[in-house]
């Protein structure tokens, strides 16, 4: 089922173009990866959702139905500019926030300490903002976007600022919300976080929407045949043991083990780079290489640029 639908949406100001037609389908109980250059729209996007400003023209369904106003607090907004009130208490704070979301007092309260506990906050409660680290203020925002346990989570550049320790908390949490039948959008220029975290992106470049998918269908879809294999016992040019057409990317060795990246030419399969080195050459490992989401990114990027 899906969550969330953004039909055709444009939004243009006076002299840009931020956002032209563009169209996502957020499946429930996913990580929907929205990916693009600074600038590519996706904030803009992400505002319209949130209500925040309106689109031109184009649709927004939430489970099917037009969306409403009051949808908003089936929404919870992580946005990329943070922004707490440093003179107020953090407990105090946190607190007027949740109850803005529509939690009573009681039941923000119980859910505000489980999750301070969790991320060790507590002590802090009764402490100025100003008092934390930037680190700290960014987890108390996290847990005021999360305490009212929306339908639709956004992030937007979730991870900004934070050290890897914390990078990684983050992500766990992330990951244990999808468990809990959670519906993530996930807005980043971190290509490693997409692969790690998201089942679906959709690549916004110049207003656009340029590419859409599953992370695995979309890796596939980029692949370039290429393989890589560890061997040993063979210590002549390994460009001899293949085809003219088939090229060898790299070699390097490590101690007496060579390890190789080959491209075979088009129609050629993975057995048939077995049986070229089987004869020769014992052979530790093998996989096929798929493209990473930020070689697929870079290239669809530049391909539009240079279109």
């Amino acid at each position: 089922m899906t969550v969330f639908t953004a039909g055709n949406i444009s939004k243009r100001y006076i002299n840009h173009q931020a956002l032209d037609s563009v169209s996502i389908d957020v499946p429930e109980g996913s990580i929907f990866g929205l990916l693009g250059p600074n600038g590519a729209g996706k904030t803009t996007l992400i505002r319209i959702i949130n209500r925040i400003i309106a689109p031109d023209t184009g649709t927004l369904l939430f489970r099917g139905d037009p969306m409403k106003r009051h949808d908003i607090h089936r929404i919870g907004y992580l946005p990329e500019e943070r922004g707490l009130y440093k003179k107020m208490k953090v407990g105090e704070q946190a607190l007027y926030l949740s109850q803005l979301k529509g939690l009573s007092k009681q039941d923000a309260i119980r859910r505000l300490r489980y999750w301070f506990e969790k991320f060790s906050l507590l002590e802090w409660w009764d402490r100025k903002v100003e008092e934390l680290s930037k680190g700290m203020q960014q987890k108390v925002q996290f847990i005021v976007t999360i305490v009212h346990e929306p339908e639709l989570l956004i992030f937007d550049e979730p991870f900004s600022g934070f050290d890897p320790i914390n990078v990684n908390l983050l992500k766990d949490e992330i990951l244990g919300l999808k468990e809990k039948g959670s519906t993530i959008i996930f807005s980043t220029h971190n290509m490693a976080s997409v692969e790690e975290l998201c089942d679906h992106i959709a690549l916004i470049n110049n207003s656009r929407k340029i590419l859409d998918g599953k992370v695995k269908d979309i890796r596939n879809q980029y692949k370039a045949n290429i393989y890589e294999i560890s061997f040993n016992g063979f210590s002549g040019y390994l460009k001899d043991l293949f085809a003219p057409d088939d090229e060898v990317l790299s070699e390097t060795t490590d101690e007496d083990l060579r390890v190789a990246r080959v491209r075979l030419a088009e129609g050629k399969k993975a057995n048939d780079m077995l049986n070229m080195m089987l004869p020769h050459a014992e052979i530790h490992s093998f996989h096929e290489v798929l493209p990473t989401m930020n070689d697929i990114f870079i290239s669809k990027v530049n391909e539009k640029r240079g279109s």
